[in-house]
């Protein structure tokens, strides 16, 4: 498979969860303070909001690349 059709699907995956759930979260770890043997770690929950027009254009991207096989050759 050639390069620019494996980026177009990434682009299309990726797009789709992206306008589907509108952003992820994770969970942030970090040592806030070691005293001897004790330590204090704080876990943060960090949310990424992924904006609509970012989703939708990665499809667009995506699937122009493949529907447009001359545009990928001109360039």
């Amino acid at each position: 498979m050639k390069t620019y059709a494996i980026v177009a699907v990434v682009l299309i995956v990726a797009g789709i969860p992206a306008l589907v759930y509108g952003g992820f979260s994770y969970t942030k770890e970090t040592q806030g303070a070691k005293l001897g043997p004790i330590e204090l770690t704080i876990t943060e929950k960090q949310t990424v909001n992924v904006p609509v027009w970012a989703g939708a254009g990665a499809i667009i991207l995506g699937a122009a690349t493949l529907a447009f096989p001359l545009i990928r050759h001109k360039l």
